[in-house]
């Protein structure tokens, strides 16, 4: 049956031979699962080569340039208002983190932020559960959806140049792990010895689309 949307997805191309779908509406879940769906019906067609899926978007690639652009994008929106969610049994992670100290050293803007003590924003951030819903950015960084809207602390105004792979991040109503060193705006609160990305590994990318991750304290320095 179809849905009585709110809002339209948002559909451009992006150069001559990829489209970006955007999903209108906040990132939930339902609309995760629904631009899964999307992407299993996309990947059927023939003049489709490649697909990146995002939060709540998805990007298709094609062989070759559209010859009708807009009959992709009625097609697109007509899946969008009638497919079913497509749920995703994923693996089941469970990661101790180091909470705080020299790695997590933005857990004192998440506090500031939230006006919850650390030890709070400690304890909210390891009784979610979080689910995958893309990977992207860098190699292997899985976005995590299910954080507690108490701690969802915007990114940062000025990034860490270096911050660590492995250190567990938040930034806005998303979760993460960064997966290499480098220039990072999320806001560090801790670090797990867990290495998400690999290249000499077969996949490298640790996580998948539908892993459910679960962390929990394996010291806490305040």
């Amino acid at each position: 049956m179809a849905r009585n949307m709110a809002a339209a997805p948002a559909i451009s191309m992006i150069g001559t031979r990829a489209m970006l779908f955007e999903a209108p509406g906040d990132f939930t879940m339902a609309h995760q699962r629904r631009v899964w769906a999307l992407m299993d019906a996309a990947q059927a067609r023939s003049d489709v080569c490649e697909l990146i899926p995002g939060v709540t978007n998805l990007m298709l690639i094609f062989s070759a340039p559209p010859e009708r652009p807009q009959a992709v994008a009625e097609w697109l929106c007509h899946a969008w208002n009638t497919l079913p969610e497509r749920h995703i049994e994923g693996h089941l992670f469970e990661i101790g983190v180091h909470y705080g100290g020299t790695l997590g050293e933005d857990l004192a803007a998440v506090c500031a932020h939230s006006g919850l003590p650390a030890q709070d924003v400690i304890s909210i951030h390891h009784s979610s559960e979080y689910t995958v819903c893309a990977i992207g950015s860098a190699p292997g960084f899985g976005y995590l959806h299910g954080l507690d809207p108490r701690i969802a602390t915007p990114r940062k105004t000025v990034p860490s140049l270096n911050m660590q792979a492995g250190t567990v991040i938040i930034g806005g109503m998303q979760a993460g792990i960064s997966a290499l060193t480098g220039p990072n705006g999320w806001n560090s609160i801790g670090f797990t010895d867990l290495r998400v990305f690999d290249p000499t590994k077969q996949p490298p990318a640790l996580f998948a689309v539908g892993d459910r991750i679960r962390f929990y304290p394996e010291s806490i320095e305040l």
